[in-house]
């Protein structure tokens, strides 16, 4: 099936401020106009709704983060309990981009690190050379589950607590949804589509995700997924993007 010519674009997530940002220059390069909307938002839970999970943070050796409002949701909670993690504790952080997140809290040359490459399967590896440690997840009502399935099938000590919430944006002000491509990040984007949309169909709208378990969820949804990443020729959204623009807007 021949692609439709793409000329506008939804992008679920916050507008860059930055005038170099590689969105910017995508829209340039095609000539395509893009929308930025955030379809989820995040809602911190109350210090009376995570003492209500019976979690103390003392009683764990280890915490591993998954993203960067994990950090700072996880931080909020242990100020307002007036917590301070012993300087022994490890952090495992999904990728670099989460580790440096996590010098807004904490000094990292004074802490035990542990960095994976971009997903949570790739802490596996790393958790593995640490099986005597109990493990923190601080995590939203949401999240994938590739690494606890996998602690738990291996009788690893681990506890997940949910420190923020994600809920559906009121898309409410958009008549419809008359774009030529959605970029979803999240699979809770693709649920915020349903629930802003109930009655929205796909047809020639082309979808694009980034990350398996959006691509998962999609796909669930019955939506047919025409743009992929990160994939081993294209790691970025921005790439995979661009790669079909060259067949869809091929002059």
């Amino acid at each position: 099936m021949a692609k439709k010519k793409v000329k506008n674009i939804l992008i679920s997530q916050p507008k860059p401020t930055d005038e170099n940002s590689p969105y910017y220059k995508l829209r340039d390069k095609w000539g395509v106009t893009l929308e930025f909307r955030k379809l989820i938002s995040i809602e911190g839970v109350t210090t009376n709704e995570f003492r209500k999970q019976g979690v103390n943070p003392l009683d764990y050796t280890a915490v591993v983060f998954t993203s960067k409002y994990a950090i700072d949701h996880f931080f909020r909670i242990l100020k307002d309990l007036k917590i301070e993690l012993p300087p022994d504790t490890k952090f495992f952080c999904v990728s670099e981009a989460t580790a440096k997140y996590l010098q807004k809290y904490v000094v990292i040359r004074k802490r035990k690190l542990f960095v994976g490459e971009r997903t949570s399967k790739d802490l596996i590896e790393l958790v593995k050379k640490h099986p005597k440690d109990k493990y923190l997840f601080p995590c939203s009502q949401i999240h994938t589950q590739h690494l606890t399935d996998w602690m738990a099938t291996n009788s690893y000590n681990f506890r997940n607590v949910i420190i923020y919430n994600t809920v559906s944006s009121d898309l409410s002000d958009i008549k419809d949804l008359a774009f030529d491509m959605i970029c979803f990040y999240s699979p809770s984007g693709i649920e915020s589509l349903q629930d802003n949309f109930p009655s929205w169909t796909q047809g020639e709208t082309a979808i694009a995700v980034f990350g398996p378990t959006t691509a998962q969820a999609a796909r669930e949804a019955g939506l047919r997924v025409d743009v992929e990443a990160p994939t081993p020729s294209q790691p970025s959204m921005i790439g995979a993007i661009e790669e079909y623009l060259k067949e869809s807007n091929k002059k």
